[in-house]
């Protein structure tokens, strides 16, 4: 089962002026919004399927995990491999 985050693209011009786009109107009644990275929000995405359908190591296994090391590093925590992240980027 896919699981689907609603987004937009925030876009920010040499001023600094921030505009939405949202063509689709998915934000139309919304007053406040969080800007993540495309490839943060990808990696989100694909763990939420992957915790959905319960494929990876339990939680409790990863230990301890550096406050600076990368959002897309728990896939490798998680037992993900190289072709297994391939597998799930075509599937989404």
């Amino acid at each position: 089962m896919a699981y689907k985050i609603d987004n937009a693209i925030i876009k920010k011009d040499r001023d600094g002026k921030i505009s939405l786009i949202d063509p689709e109107n998915v934000f139309g009644d919304v007053d406040a919004f969080i800007a993540v990275k495309s490839e943060d929000l990808i990696t989100i995405q694909l763990l939420i399927n992957g915790i959905l359908s319960n494929d990876f190591k339990n939680w409790k296994e990863l230990g301890s995990i550096p406050d600076n090391e990368p959002l897309k590093s728990l896939f490798i925590r998680l037992g993900y491999s190289r072709d297994d992240i391939a597998t799930m980027l075509k599937e989404f």
